[in-house]
């Protein structure tokens, strides 16, 4: 094989050698060394040819890597070169891909969503996109090239060269072919007329809008009922045309459901305003140059539009392979093995242009299993695994239709329900004996998809009759009646958990919540459908017992936080009012508005400011930690602790500039404190154009992954421990979680990071990487535990991305991931076949949930400095923008911090309120001012006044602002709630309660508030107070606060500048 990288002198030499070593008759050789020729005998020529060997392998193997060249860089082709990235830690590989469209890879699967947001980046697979079509990902990473605008056209397998469309040639030692598939176009009359488009492209969107647009079309049809035609329904019916869907099938969705599922999703779709046209044999497409209706060719009347969209299927872009001489199916395919290889040696093919056994796999899902196994069995040598086929199981949501199909989903033996009234169709199909679940279809409700699915891959006869799959126990009706059950009746399929083993575990082993019943037991901490039945099993054993049985999230929720969770996640609302109404009672309090704020951002992962500010605990409402006295530390985003000298520079400006205490932290990061809240904004502006971020040290969320220099400085480093810990951090930032999470990496055993001490942790050995999970510092320290030894870092992020995830759906409340650990039935082995093995079937739902997480994050603080509302919503005083602090400050160690809180402090006297009666009405500002079911801080004199609109009770409030407790001004950042039916708010300091009509403390006689009637004239929001004097006397920032005496820090900063 002759390489470009030889050298002329090595060409002639290996030339030489092949002529000498293969003839007999040759007893000398001549070897040419800078130009002059050297005779060498036999015996020196088996030595110069063995060298010559070790060079030639030096040069093919470990000294050039060899070329693979990706022929289409869709979802499938970008997949596969990720996978390869992933796991060629020896660099053995280098990637050229040819992209014929204008940009990189984006996620087809989302195209829809084009339609609103039209943010192309917002679908790219590899970041945002550069002006030249590519993304940074491209750019960073050395082993790939991506040649954009240029489409692969032939294959030339005997100089092993890839040839272009604008006639560029590539050579390969390795060619993989995922050009993926076209749209399969009717060749109807009239389809070649303008305003006919395929639904496959951006382009192709693009061109929709253009033309809807232009022409102003009220009407359009699409081709197709799949799952592709319904998106492209929904997209048109979303941009205002009357939709009509053409479906040649008697049903939609033909491949997934059956005709009574079919009537249970058009009757939804229907109900959106589209028209479903089934059966439809279109005869022609009308118009002159343009589409101006369908015509049918069996005498239906005939569609006035101006549109047709064509979604009616696939083909294979097989074109490459036939131009070059590749085998292919005479209907199209390109036919592969189960190493996904073609006939002719060193050339693949995977994705929807490949042919394996007879079968096209239009999923996206097989497509991904494809580039794994290849990327594997390219790697790693010999296949580890093969392709054997796909599972065509799958789970969409619909126009928001729940549709599934799992397993073998026809059959003999069935069992249906049909409920009309509800929207919902469940099909399941059963052996003869009715032992085996085979498969199934669900329609309008697919909550149970995965319990089910792993159920048609259970090994085990069903433990249950059939009927209760489909209908659910008689027992989860009645918490009464559970007792009557057998003790061997199954509870929990997940665990194979039942009912004797659950009351034996409350009786004897002193499970007294339901939290400890579940670490005992493992019931209902797999898929969590048998939860409320435990649940109830719970509740009746207790009260057989004659205790007391509580295991809500708080009063205003009959749920635990993952019950909370899955409901959310199939009600799919956003709206804390809605899930309180149809599933709590009362006006929330702190416990539950955090968790479900935590819950929702983790399902829909939005700005936790948008619409939910009032939901957010102390810290997230204002998106950084309050500290004594009610000020602010800021913490930008340092990821594995790695900072550039000027970024640095630039941090120390900002702090100096606002006179901020700053300190290293022990997560290898920089905190700056003591910032009032009205200058967060401020400062966040020019952190932000620094090129900094959040660190989200406020947040339940992925906090900092420390690491060590490893190989990138010292000397015993196994690894880059810092671009990982970087790569990690940058993927898991804004993961918001039960509790906080932590992560590690340390480049060698020797283990400067620390990472055995983390939620995650690494340690890289010779082998790979060493995976601790589930560890943390904190009152209650623990040790991880190992999850997986010696895996390379494809494989440390997909673990990691299962059990982090698994952890966000099942953990309690405030929860960290070792009590979580230590609860879990079978702990550690448990989560490794969890986690590993996919015992649960639900990873590839983690994988993906995770990947929105990573794909739809923003910079929070980013996002508020550019809008002026947000912004405006840190002003200290809607009233003025007057500012004060709320503690003295003195200087220690050369900087400046607040004064220490008197030892054995009392707190602040109540106030009689005989003293400060109401004598004027006072305008404070207008109702827009104030947040919807929170509050924001007026000043009146020298004093700070707490309003509250709490418009979930059609109520105003208004109390001091400063909590008696600490003499902290910040009560109207509290969250409001209630206790029964008292109105509430929780101090966001200490968490402190107090009655908001009375000013009374919940929690304690020593403590009250002064209130204030409040009334609203003309959107104006009015107080009834006493002259400024009289209130000034006891409410004054001065009278209240510690440190009065002391100069603030701003005059700090005035009296001796740095």
């Amino acid at each position: 094989k002759i390489h470009q990288s030889y050298s002329p002198m090595m060409l002639i030499e290996l030339v030489v050698l092949s002529i000498s070593c293969s003839t007999t008759l040759v007893n000398a050789f001549v070897s040419i060394t800078n130009g002059k020729a050297k005779i060498s005998t036999r015996n020196s020529i088996s030595q110069r040819y063995d060298a010559s060997r070790q060079r030639f392998a030096m040069i093919n193997g470990d000294g050039v890597p060899k070329s693979i060249v990706v022929i289409g860089n869709g979802m499938v082709g970008h997949k596969f070169c990720e996978k390869v990235l992933e796991l060629d830690s020896k660099n053995e590989f280098k990637i050229t891909t040819f992209c014929e469209e204008p940009r990189a890879a984006y996620n087809r699967m989302r195209l829809t969503e084009y339609f609103s947001k039209k943010d192309i980046d917002d679908l790219s697979m590899a970041g945002p996109y550069t002006s030249d079509g590519t993304t940074s990902w491209y750019a960073e990473n050395e082993k790939i090239e991506i040649i954009i605008g240029d489409k692969a056209t032939e294959i030339d397998k005997i100089s092993k060269k890839v040839i272009s469309e604008k006639g560029k040639e590539v050579e390969f030692d390795i060619a993989v072919i995922a050009t993926g598939s076209f749209p399969f176009v009717p060749p109807v009359p009239g389809i070649d007329k303008d305003g006919v488009f395929v639904y496959r492209t951006i382009e192709d969107l693009e061109n929709m809008l253009s033309y809807q647009k232009k022409y102003d079309i009220k009407s359009a049809a699409v081709i197709g009922g799949g799952l592709l035609g319904l998106e492209a329904a929904k997209a048109m019916s979303d941009i205002g045309c009357e939709t009509h869907i053409l479906e040649y099938s008697p049903i939609l969705m033909s491949r997934q459901i059956d005709e009574a599922g079919h009537n249970i999703l058009i009757k939804k779709i229907e109900g959106l305003g589209l028209k479903v046209h089934c059966s439809a044999r279109i005869g022609a497409i009308k118009g002159g140059e343009r589409v101006e209706g369908i015509e049918f060719s069996d005498g239906k009347e005939e569609l006035d539009v101006g549109m047709v969209i064509v979604s009616a299927g696939i083909r294979p872009r097989d074109e490459i392979a036939r131009k070059s001489g590749i085998e292919i199916h005479e209907r199209g395919g390109i036919i592969v093995d189960d190493c996904l290889k073609t006939n002719e040696d060193d050339i693949y093919a995977i994705g929807e242009v490949a042919l394996h056994k007879g079968m096209i796999y239009g999923l996206v899902a097989p497509g991904y299993q494809m580039a794994e196994v290849l990327a594997n069995h390219l790697v790693n040598g010999e296949a580890k695994e093969s392709f054997t086929g796909a599972d065509m199981s799958t789970k969409l949501k619909l126009m928001g239709v729940d549709v599934a199909s799992f397993g073998a989903y026809n059959g003999q033996h069935s069992l249906v329900w049909n409920d009309e009234f509800a929207g919902v169709y469940k099909k399941l199909f059963f052996n003869a004996e009715g032992t085996r679940l085979l498969g199934g279809i669900l329609v309008g409700d697919a909550t149970d998809y995965y319990k089910l699915l792993s159920l048609t891959k259970s090994q085990n006869d069903l433990s249950i009759p059939p009927s209760e799959l489909i209908l659910g126990s008689k027992a989860e009706e009645s918490s009464d009646s559970v007792m009557e059950m057998q003790d061997d009746f199954q509870v929990c399929s997940c665990n194979n958990v039942n009912q004797g083993q659950l009351v034996d575990a409350i009786k004897s082993k002193g499970c007294t919540t339901m939290a400890s019943l579940k670490s005992t037991t493992k019931a209902g901490t797999g898929c969590g459908g048998c939860e409320p039945l435990v649940k109830n099993i719970f509740t009746s054993v207790m009260k057989s017992l004659g205790k007391e049985v509580n295991t809500n999230l708080c009063e205003h929720f009959p749920h635990s936080r993952q019950e909370l969770y899955d409901i959310i996640k199939v009600i799919r609302s956003k709206s804390f009012d809605q899930i309180l109404h149809s599933h709590g009672t009362g006006n929330g309090c702190e416990i539950c508005k955090p968790a479900v704020a935590s819950i929702l951002a983790s399902q829909f992962n939005e700005m936790v400011l948008e619409n939910h500010s009032t939901l957010q605990d102390t810290n997230d409402r204002a998106l950084a930690n309050m500290q004594r006295g009610g000020s602010y530390s800021v913490v930008p985003r340092l990821a594995g602790g790695e900072i550039t000298p000027e970024k640095l520079i630039s941090m120390g400006n900002i702090a100096k500039e606002y006179n901020l205490y700053t300190k290293i932290t022990g997560g290898q990061r920089i905190d700056m404190f003591g910032a009032e809240k009205h200058e967060l904004p401020e400062i966040w502006d020019k952190l932000v154009n620094a090129g900094f971020e959040s660190g989200h040290a406020y947040g339940k969320s992925l906090r900092t992954v420390k690491s060590c220099v490893g190989s990138t400085w010292c000397r015993y480093g196994m690894s880059d421990s810092i671009g990982l810990a970087i790569t990690l951090e940058n993927r898991y930032k804004g993961l918001r979680s039960p509790h906080k999470i932590k992560g590690g990496v340390s480049g060698c055993t020797r283990e400067c990071a620390e990472a055995q001490c983390k939620d995650f942790g690494l340690i890289s050995t010779e082998t790979g990487h060493d995976l601790y999970v589930c560890g943390n510092g904190g009152s209650q320290p623990k040790h991880g535990e190992l999850l997986a030894a010696g895996i390379d870092e494809g494989t440390v992020i997909k673990y990691l991305d299962r059990m982090l995830m698994y952890y966000v759906i099942t953990a309690d409340r405030l929860e960290r991931t070792a009590r979580w650990l230590e609860r879990m039935e079978g702990g550690i082995e448990y989560l490794k076949d969890v986690v590993i093995n996919d015992r649960l079937g639900i990873n590839a739902e983690l994988e993906n949930q995770m990947q929105f997480i990573v794909d739809t994050y923003q910079d929070e603080w980013a996002s508020v400095v550019k809008d002026p509302k947000k912004v405006k919503s840190f002003k200290q005083f809607v009233n003025t923008d007057e500012t004060e602090t709320g503690i003295g400050f003195i200087k220690d160690r050369d900087q400046y911090r607040p004064i220490n809180w008197p030892k054995n402090s009392l707190p602040l006297e109540p106030i009689q309120k005989d003293k400060v009666a109401g004598k004027i009405w006072v305008e404070m500002g207008s109702v827009e001012d104030f947040p919807v079911n929170g509050g924001a801080t007026a000043k009146y004199g020298s004093s700070q006044i707490a309003i509250y609109r709490f418009d979930s009770r059609k109520e105003w409030y208004a109390t001091q602002n400063v909590c008696p407790h600490k003499r902290a001004l910040v009560l109207s950042q509290g969250i409001l709630g209630s206790k029964g039916n008292i109105p509430k708010v929780a101090c966001p300091l200490h968490k402190n309660t107090f009655n908001l009509q009375t000013g009374e403390c919940l929690d304690t006689e020593e403590m009250s508030l002064l209130t204030f009637p409040v009334r609203i004239e003309d959107e104006k929001v009015m107080l009834f107070l006493p002259p400024t004097d009289e209130l000034d006397k006891l409410l004054g920032t001065k009278s209240v606060m510690f440190g009065a005496e002391c100069p603030s820090q701003r005059d700090f900063a005035e009296l001796t500048p740095f």
